[in-house]
């Protein structure tokens, strides 16, 4: 009898990824794999994430499975996830978000940032993580979204090797976007410069807004520089707002100085709004953002929750 289910798509639609009737799945395995398999079944994976990306079809549910090992993806050109409704599953042990094995990472030789830009729309990525080891010398980043309305769960946004100013774990312009039990950053890699965790901006013709990260960790070690968050002065919008809810913002210092803010606020949008719902945690931060003119949280008393939000 087959330890493997043969229907892939069936497999697919176990997990609760929408299917179709013209979807298809494909595996990747970065162990045993080859680009020349037909990547349909689990006897014949294919062995890069960039060519089962080529195979897909955008609005039709394609699948793309990724086997965990001790072997990463390692792309030799930044990878652009750019079909509408094309779905990455990392196939693992499950942690939440810090120590993914479904692993795409960017060797220093590649010189190549960012790994991946996911611009298509209403794209489920799980269980992966993405990693950038290009040198110090220039900014580096690991992940861009300018994709609208996808949902990113379990995924490890990585900081890159180079400290330089401006590197990032992950850049986000998209909008209505969520993140579910993601890590963005690391206790790895040393902090040395102005570098950020999470990049909020405009980008070109995009609306960075009503995105929500719900249970992520944002991990740093050291500068005081490094900030978790840094919301970019192109942010001009209105309506605009972003939510956190129940996430940890923390610093191992290890001896060095703690940030000077979680969260570095420069959006020109007047009347934009910020919201720590829930119980965020924030540790080896000197102040929880600045400013704190748009900062707004949730505040709990003995007797239960207080429900109404109220500015700082």
């Amino acid at each position: 009898m087959s330890l493997f289910p043969k229907n892939l798509n069936e497999f697919v639609a176990s997990m609760g990824i929408p299917r179709g009737p013209k979807s298809k799945a494909y595996v990747v395995d970065p162990v045993n794999g080859s680009d020349s398999n037909p990547g349909t079944n689990w006897l014949a994976p294919l062995l890069t994430l960039t060519e089962a990306e080529d195979r897909c079809v955008g609005d039709r549910h394609d699948a793309v499975l990724f086997l965990s090992g001790d072997t990463e993806d390692h792309p030799t050109e930044a990878i652009v996830w750019d079909k509408d409704y094309t779905h990455l599953i990392g196939l693992s042990s499950g942690v939440y978000g810090l120590g993914q094995r479904c692993r795409v990472v960017a060797q220093a030789s590649a010189e190549i940032s960012p790994v991946i830009s996911f611009t298509g729309n209403g794209n489920i990525v799980k269980n992966m993580q993405f990693y950038n080891e290009k040198a110090a010398g220039a900014a580096a980043g690991c992940v861009i979204i300018t994709g609208m309305r996808s949902y990113f769960e379990n995924v490890f946004f990585m900081a890159p090797i180079a400290t330089d100013v401006g590197s990032y774990s992950l850049k986000h312009a998209g909008a209505e976007n969520v993140f579910k039990r993601c890590t963005i950053g690391q206790y790895t890699n040393h902090r040395s410069a102005a570098s950020r965790g999470l990049w909020l901006h405009k980008g070109a013709g995009a609306s960075v807004c009503r995105s929500k990260f719900v249970k992520c960790e944002f991990l740093s070690w050291g500068s005081a520089d490094h900030v978790h968050i840094l919301i970019d002065n192109d942010i001009a919008v209105i309506p605009w707002m972003v939510q956190f809810e129940d996430c940890l913002f923390a610093t191992a210092t290890g001896g060095t100085a703690a940030l000077a803010q979680a969260i570095d606020d420069n959006s020109t949008a007047t009347g934009h709004q910020v919201l720590l719902l829930g119980k965020n945690s924030f540790a080896g931060c000197n102040v929880v953002a600045d400013t704190l003119t748009y900062i707004l949280t949730q505040t709990y008393f003995h007797g239960g929750l207080m429900a109404a939000l109220a500015e700082n």
